[in-house]
């Protein structure tokens, strides 16, 4: 080792231990260096960055009523299977025993309540709640004090300004809980239905117009003059309030009283109604048609060749074609369709253009499907709607138009033009072109 005198640089063996050599140290031994300790100075933060770390839970307020807020589990159940108290003070409590791991059908068990009843006293009470707080009138408050919970579940689907002109419609009119529903139904369904033929004669804001509404668009799904038809609009009649309704509702029976008087053989016109496929029609309706589709870019070859016949077979109804075909559609059963017995076919069409009226807005805007029947091809009515090739291309046209250019045959009768669903309804046709339409068509 080589030693420094003062002031010169002393070189240390790592085989040393205190500055004394350690004879027969293995090279690389184990040396545990003398820690210090460390301390941080802990920086309060500033007082922008203060909060409360720590904060005690605050469950929400119960909304059990006060005076069966502190009994116990069989004290709640007691209440429930004697009824002590009104229905919708005693409803909260079944969503309190859920908490405490009960199930529908225990509860049911212990107190005699039905799952489904249950439920609707669950939910009806809500509804009640959301009309003492849009200060609903308070007559129709009390109707609901000693029953009524099926009235109000019906309606749980309304915004709560709805919801109060409906309950106070079905107070003043007695209505049960199917009338409730339908009401419902039809105040919900109303803005749906804007662009409709004479919507705008009936008043939102009264639920008796909504409801005379749905039932005034029943009847057009009846033949005119029919029983069903004349009886739809009487009910109609019967709850409309506005007078615009109750005049448009009055010149439809007036049309049937003298639909009924024509003798037979005799035509006075021909209506092919436009209607726009409501989303989940399908889905609702009671019956259905299902028809092959053709594309009108294809001309007229598609047409022959699509299958005439389709009919369902067997408890289940499977629906069975004479031949295979990619493109079908399912439409509601409306009436105009059960007039089709074989040869029903749809032409899809881009866009409107292809139809002999005015041109609106949405005619560029939307596609259409036309249903016709090519079980009626002879062009034998002047105001009849015939689909025929027409300079390369797939249009509709009038009878009268066709007998003047000597056409005798067509490839099908038009007997519907459906437009296609849609969630916002803004864009709809204008009134101007709704009575437009309306004039041409009847």
């Amino acid at each position: 080792m080589f030693s420094l005198t003062a002031n010169t640089l002393k070189l240390i063996s790592p085989f040393t231990h205190n500055n004394l050599f350690v004879p027969n140290s293995p090279p690389f031994s184990s040396f545990k260096p003398i820690l210090k300790p460390i301390s941080a100075a802990i920086i309060p933060p500033s007082s922008s960055q203060q909060q409360q770390l720590y904060q005690p839970f605050r469950p929400p307020p119960s909304p059990v009523p006060p005076q069966f807020r502190n009994l116990d589990t069989a004290a709640r159940l007691n209440v429930l299977a004697n009824r002590l108290g009104l229905w919708f003070e005693y409803a909260p409590l079944i969503p309190s025993l859920y908490q405490e791991g009960f199930s529908p059908p225990s509860i049911e068990e212990s107190t005699g309540i039905s799952g489904v009843e249950q439920n609707r006293l669950v939910v009806a009470a809500q509804v009640r709640d959301s009309l003492v707080q849009s200060n609903a009138d308070p007559e129709v408050l009390a109707f609901f004090d000693t029953g009524g919970a099926e009235l109000l579940y019906e309606i749980r689907l309304l915004s709560a300004a709805q919801r109060a002109e409906a309950a106070r419609y079905a107070v003043e009119n007695k209505l049960d809980a199917q009338g409730a529903q339908e009401l419902a139904r039809a105040m919900k369904d109303f803005p749906r239905r804007r662009g409709d033929i004479v919507w705008d004669k009936f008043n939102y804001a009264l639920p008796g117009d909504c409801l005379s509404f749905m039932y005034f668009r029943q009847s057009r799904e009846h033949k005119n003059p029919s029983e069903e038809r004349t009886a739809a609009l009487q009910l109609a009649l019967q709850v409309a309030v506005s007078d615009n309704a109750r005049h448009v509702i009055e010149r439809e029976l007036e049309g049937d009283e003298e639909g009924k008087e024509d003798k037979e053989g005799e035509t006075k016109g021909v209506r092919v109604p436009v209607v726009r496929l409501k989303i989940g029609e399908v889905k609702e309706a009671s019956s259905v048609v299902v028809l092959p589709v053709c594309r009108a870019e294809e001309k007229e070859n598609e047409i022959y060749e699509a299958p005439w016949e389709c009919r369902s077979e067997g408890e289940f109804g499977v629906v069975v074609a004479e031949k295979g075909w990619k493109r079908w559609v399912v439409l509601p059963g409306w009436e105009p369709l059960f007039g089709i017995a074989n040869g029903g076919v749809v032409v899809s069409f881009a866009d409107a253009r292809a139809l002999p009226w005015k041109v609106n807005r949405w005619y560029k805007e939307e596609a259409i499907l036309v249903v016709a029947d090519r079980g009626r091809k002879e062009v034998a009515v002047d105001d009849g709607f015939y689909l025929v090739p027409i300079d390369g291309e797939l249009k509709v046209e009038r009878g009268s138009a066709l007998k003047e250019r000597g056409v005798e045959e067509s490839l099908g009768t038009v007997v519907l033009v459906v437009r296609p669903p849609k969630e916002q309804t803004d864009d709809q046709l204008s009134d101007e072109d709704w009575e437009y339409l309306s004039r041409e068509l009847e």
